[in-house]
C-alpha cells in the first residue's frame, strides 16, 4: 500500500462511443513522482484513458480528481490552471511541420506564459540540450529522424515544467535501439525534473525497466496494478498471456 496520497484519482470512469463501451467503471490511483505504465491490447482504450486524465475527453460518468479536486467541476481560470499542470507527448509527436524545431518547442511558452522572447529562447536551448539535441533549432521536423522528432516533442512537453506528463505510445515506429534510447531519456528527464509520468506502451516487457508501476487495462477496467517485479509474477491468466505473447489463453487472437 502506497503511504502517499494519490495525485490523480480516476473514480468509476465510464465512457462509451455509440454502442461501444470503452471505459467501464474504471478506477485507478496515480501517485506523485511515479512512472506508471499502462498496458493492454490494441484498441482497448488506453489513449482514451489518457485523454480523460488530462481533460481532453469528459467521462459519461465518474470523476477525474487532481489533488482532490474534480477536474470537470473546475470552471474558468481554475479549470485552466488544473489543465496547465499537464504536458502531453502524442503518439506521432504532433509537431508542426511548417515550424522550425525551435518554434515548435517555443509554441506552448508563447501561448501559455508571459515569458520574454529572450527567456523563451533560453528555455528552448536548454530543453533541446537536455534531450540531447543541440544546434537543431533552425531545422524543420521533416529534416529529422523519427527518434529526433520524439525528442523534440519531449522537449516541448518539458518546456513549461508540467507536474504531469502523459506519453501516448512514445516509441511507436522506432527500432529496438531507439526504443531503449527513448525509454532512457524518459527515465533521465524524470529523474531530473521530478514530474509524474503516465506512459501508454506496447513495449512489453521493456517498459518494465522504466516504470515504477504497471497497470493493465482490459475490457474497460484496470484489472491489475503493481510494481514491475510483482506484476511480472501475476497469476492472472490475462496478464500472463499479454506478457508472454502466447496465442493460447483467455485473450482472443484474430
Amino acid at each position: 500500500m502506497n503511504a502517499t496520497s494519490p495525485l490523480i484519482q480516476l473514480c468509476s470512469l465510464y465512457k462509451r462511443f455509440g454502442q461501444q463501451v470503452v471505459l467501464d467503471d474504471l478506477n485507478l490511483d496515480i501517485y506523485p513522482g511515479e512512472i506508471l505504465a499502462v498496458i493492454g491490447r490494441s484498441g482497448t482504450g488506453k489513449s482514451v484513458l489518457l485523454k480523460h486524465i488530462c481533460g481532453l475527453l469528459r467521462p459519461d460518468r465518474g470523476q477525474v480528481m487532481v489533488d482532490g479536486e474534480d477536474m470537470h467541476l473546475a470552471r474558468g481560470r481554475r479549470g485552466a490552471q488544473i489543465r496547465d499542470r499537464f504536458g502531453m507527448l502524442f503518439q506521432g509527436g504532433a509537431l508542426f511541420d511548417s515550424m522550425t524545431v525551435g518554434d515548435n518547442v517555443a509554441f506552448p511558452l508563447r501561448e501559455k506564459t508571459k515569458m520574454s522572447t529572450a527567456e523563451i529562447h533560453q528555455v528552448v536551448k536548454t530543453m533541446l540540450h537536455d534531450v540531447g539535441l543541440d544546434d537543431v533549432e533552425d531545422k524543420y521536423p521533416a529534416e529529422l529522424s523519427g527518434g529526433m522528432r520524439k525528442r523534440v516533442a519531449l522537449a516541448r512537453a518539458l518546456g513549461r515544467r508540467p507536474d504531469i506528463i502523459l506519453f501516448d505510445e512514445p516509441t511507436t515506429g522506432l527500432d529496438p535501439i531507439l526504443v531503449r534510447a527513448i525509454h532512457q531519456l524518459i527515465y533521465d528527464t524524470h529523474a531530473q525534473f521530478g514530474y509524474t509520468a503516465v506512459i501508454v506502451s506496447h513495449e512489453i516487457p521493456r517498459i518494465f525497466d522504466v516504470a515504477s508501476r504497471v497497470a493493465m487495462l482490459h475490457e474497460g477496467a484496470i484489472i491489475e496494478a503493481a510494481a514491475p517485479a510483482i506484476f511480472s509474477q501475476s497469476s492472472n491468466p490475462v496478464v500472463r498471456q499479454l506478457i508472454s505473447g502466447h496465442f493460447e489463453g483467455p485473450l482472443h487472437v484474430m
